[in-house]
């Protein structure tokens, strides 16, 4: 394929925002005018709007999805001493906001189908000292949450889920985010509903912990001067709230984008020896990213950047494997989302993305896999 070709990037955020261009400049410069900032009506009107939109009674705006994550379990009582069960396979951040209230990750390892965390593997990881699990929405596929939940019930264990690329996603016809006692998501803005820098939030029908939460983020105080408890500065704010209500009306329409250049990319790839992804029948994803795997994953990779069709890998080191968590887990094997971090590959795929596109990096590959 000639190099002449214009390049196909992972992902265009521009072709999103022109083309809701006039409504995000109106919403910027109603704040601007309004001249209020931190924890303002933009904010609390986001929270309302996305509260409704996930099937929830609450939610509440943070400044990032780590800092989501890692509220909820300060809310729920969670800290030195406790252990929370978490996916091998996944970004860090999800391990992080564990090590961060002081508890222990504890690793569970994913679906090998679906890399999602495997629920047949997670009653074996509870101990006495397990306190939450939290299931993360990979790639925008929902996790099998009803097994999930019913050894949460029996254990009596928290389920908060990490909703942060599955904004929308459906899992037996409810809304992700609302299938646990919590969420937590991210807005980093290449996520599906992003923000123009960073923001996250907690969902929750929870009015005790959504109460929590909104002490916490804000210092730990509810009046000003007054705090309750030592608490954080992480606010959503009124800008990036103000541009969220606007990409959140179009969220929907968005997903439906993605879901149908996800099948097209399906259908094209279906004979070649890339795996696809595979999508229970109960799952209604919203591909925050497409992932095929394969033997060769790095030389198709660099085929196609010699093409000029930009791929991303979600993740190449396991969270066990990095060097912050040498000394918890340095040793440790995961086997399973060690051989997925080998051969996944993100391909390019976002709101605006053409057909034509598509098609060019099926043919790459199959090129590649002749």
């Amino acid at each position: 394929m000639s190099t002449s070709l214009s390049p196909i990037p992972f992902v265009d955020l521009n072709r999103q925002h022109q083309a809701i261009k006039a409504e995000l400049t109106s919403a910027i410069q109603t704040v601007v005018d309004a001249g209020w900032f931190i924890l303002g009506p933009q904010v609390e009107a986001f929270e309302h709007e996305f509260a409704q939109y996930s099937d929830a009674a609450y939610c509440v705006g943070v400044g990032n999805g780590l800092d989501a994550i890692q509220l909820l379990l300060r809310a729920y009582g969670i800290g030195p001493g406790d252990e929370v069960i978490v996916p091998s396979n996944t970004f860090i951040a999800t391990w992080l906001a564990v090590s961060d209230v002081g508890a222990t990750p504890v690793a569970v390892e994913p679906d090998r189908l679906t890399h999602n965390i495997d629920p047949a593997a997670i009653e074996q990881a509870i101990t006495p000292r397990t306190k939450c699990i939290i299931p993360v929405h990979l790639y925008g596929q929902p996790a099998d949450m009803d097994p999930i939940n019913a050894i949460a019930d029996k254990h009596k264990l928290v389920v908060i889920e990490d909703n942060a690329q599955a904004q929308g996603a459906l899992y037996k016809g409810r809304k992700t985010g609302s299938l646990g006692h919590a969420a937590a998501t991210s807005f980093y803005p290449g996520k599906n509903l992003g923000a123009m820098g960073d923001g996250g939030a907690v969902v929750t029908s929870d009015a005790q912990i959504a109460d929590r939460v909104r002490v916490l983020r804000n210092y730990g105080s509810k009046q000003k001067y007054v705090h309750l408890e030592k608490g954080e500065n992480s606010r959503l704010d009124e800008l990036q709230a103000a541009i969220l209500r606007v990409k959140l009306r179009h969220l929907d329409e968005c997903n439906t984008q993605r879901r149908t250049l996800a099948a097209q990319y399906s259908q094209q790839l279906a004979s070649l020896s890339v795996k696809t992804p595979f999508v229970p029948e109960w799952a209604q994803p919203v591909w925050h990213l497409y992932v095929v795997e394969s033997d060769q994953r790095d030389a198709l990779q660099a085929h196609l950047a010699k093409a000029q069709i930009q791929t991303v890998i979600h993740y190449p080191i396991p969270p066990h494997q990095q060097a912050c968590y040498a000394q918890t887990h340095g040793g440790l094997e995961f086997p399973i989302a060690e051989a997925v971090a080998g051969r996944v590959l993100s391909l390019p795929l976002f709101p605006g993305m053409r057909d034509d596109e598509v098609h060019r990096v099926t043919q790459s590959i199959v090129q590649f896999t002749r």
